[in-house]
């Protein structure tokens, strides 16, 4: 299986970290966020990694190079000023992704989930991410989002229903079907990808209840930079 690290946002919220570094190389607990992904990814059994970016993204290239320092392989797919959105990213990636599922990792995220449950998976590629759906992992609505993103109904994601909601952990296994009628070089959210998925019955997920940290602004990656140093 092949993980696409998604890292061309512009990182407005982050700012003025950002204005000269791109939101997946600063630092958190002695090395850059996207590190943190390599090498769990390297870990897990992945080798084939593809890197999308836009804001600085020539720092990102120059930063983690082939891979081969971590034992992967990193292809890059290079988007324009002000990028293409989560779908559209991706869309555009899906020729270095091939037709498999495959994992989506938000680079501007922190987790301890063990990358291999998807690696490793004993179940079959329909079982784990049906054609034109997607396997997503969830978490505690966390405080700075407590309506969360969806309800899940044992593993089937269904619409935000009352109190019982759950955040999209920004970590998931993608149909590269799902994105077929996207057009490749136009900004389009995933939002409306994910509830096309659920109501043809097509998205599930499971919860993580690890760490998870959306590092979303300075102060939460400072917080994250604490917990690190002082596990």
């Amino acid at each position: 299986m092949k993980a696409m690290i998604l890292a061309a946002g512009r990182g407005e919220r982050m700012r003025p970290l950002t204005d000269h570094t791109p939101k997946p190389l600063l630092p958190a607990g002695g090395k850059p966020l996207i590190v943190w992904h390599l090498e769990k990814l390297a870990a897990a059994g992945f080798r084939e990694i593809v890197i999308n970016h836009a804001h600085l993204g020539e720092q990102i290239a120059a930063a983690l190079g082939t891979g081969a320092k971590w034992g992967l392989t990193i292809a890059y797919s290079p988007e324009p000023p002000g990028a293409l959105e989560t779908a559209g990213g991706i869309a555009k990636a899906l020729p270095l992704l091939g037709e498999n599922p495959f994992l989506v990792v938000n680079g501007d995220v922190w987790c301890d989930v063990d990358f291999g449950l998807f690696s490793r998976s004993t179940a079959t590629i329909e079982e784990q991410c049906p054609q034109g759906g997607a396997r997503l992992l969830f978490v505690a609505n966390p405080a700075h989002h407590t309506a969360g993103d969806f309800s899940l109904d044992a593993d089937r994601v269904t619409p935000a229903t009352g109190n019982e909601t759950v955040t999209y952990a920004g970590i998931g296994v993608y149909s590269p079907t799902l994105f077929r009628d996207v057009a490749p070089d136009r900004p389009m959210k995933l939002r409306p990808l994910l509830d096309a998925a659920i109501a043809a019955g097509k998205l599930f997920g499971e919860r993580h209840s690890g760490r998870w940290v959306d590092v979303g602004t300075p102060e939460r990656l400072a917080e994250l930079d604490i917990e690190l140093r002082n596990p």
